[in-house]
């Protein structure tokens, strides 16, 4: 009974979000709680940079060709910025099931951090 008041409510705040934000009853679906399973984040013992100039990017997940892969933290010349935050998603509608949600998720690519929308897969 717990699990479903508590799914009841949050079900329940979510539609009246989407309808606060003026959008017309016509236009309003469904919204999906799901956010697609990314592990936990590990914990890394920062090494020693390897000379002056260095810095340390830090070990993050990244999706990759269907599945969550650990990007090892690392050293890099030159200055790394802190990961942003978490950019908070509206979850479109499933487009069919067996469909999974993955969550949007920044990846250091480069010399820089870049947001990967979240998406449907199979």
């Amino acid at each position: 009974m717990k699990n479903c008041s508590r799914h009841f409510m949050r079900t329940a705040g979510a539609i009246a979000l989407v309808l606060g934000f003026g959008i017309g009853t016509a236009a309003a679906q469904a919204v999906i709680v799901e956010r697609g399973v990314m592990p936990p984040p590990r914990v890394e013992v920062v090494p020693v940079a390897p000379g002056p100039g260095y810095n340390w990017v830090p070990g993050h997940w990244a999706w990759r060709g269907g599945g969550w892969v650990w990007i090892t933290g690392h050293h890099v010349r030159g200055v790394v910025a802190p990961m942003p935050a978490e950019v908070v998603e509206v979850v479109p509608t499933r487009p069919a099931p067996g469909y999974v949600w993955v969550k949007g998720h920044h990846v250091y690519e480069g010399s820089r951090w870049v947001w990967h929308p979240g998406v449907w897969v199979r």
